[in-house]
């Protein structure tokens, strides 16, 4: 819970920092808040699509709980991101997900 106290502190001077935002996101996710966690990912992404490391983290949360159609949406999402963005790692990350996931 301390990471999140001061994550949340540094939000208070940067509260749309993607950076900041997402390693909340990850915090809520250790401690089990996963909606928490999907939220501030989708505001992340609203906010700069082109912060590819989200959508990944987005995509799973939503397959692990059961919606498999809304993380299959993400991943397609973030597989367009991360190759308008030139990020191949992340785009062959997103692409294994989906793959797996629709196989």
């Amino acid at each position: 819970m301390e990471k999140i106290t001061q994550l949340k502190t540094y939000l208070i001077n940067a509260p749309e920092d993607p950076f900041l935002n997402h390693a909340l996101a990850l915090e809520y996710i250790k401690t089990g808040d996963e909606e928490a966690a999907k939220q501030l990912f989708t505001g992340i992404l609203t906010r700069d699509p082109l912060y590819v490391g989200s959508y990944y983290h987005l995509a799973a949360l939503f397959e692990r709980t059961g919606d498999a159609e809304t993380a299959k949406t993400w991943y397609e999402s973030g597989m367009k991101a991360a190759k308008k963005a030139g990020d191949s790692h992340a785009f062959n990350e997103l692409q294994a997900a989906y793959e797996n996931l629709i196989d």
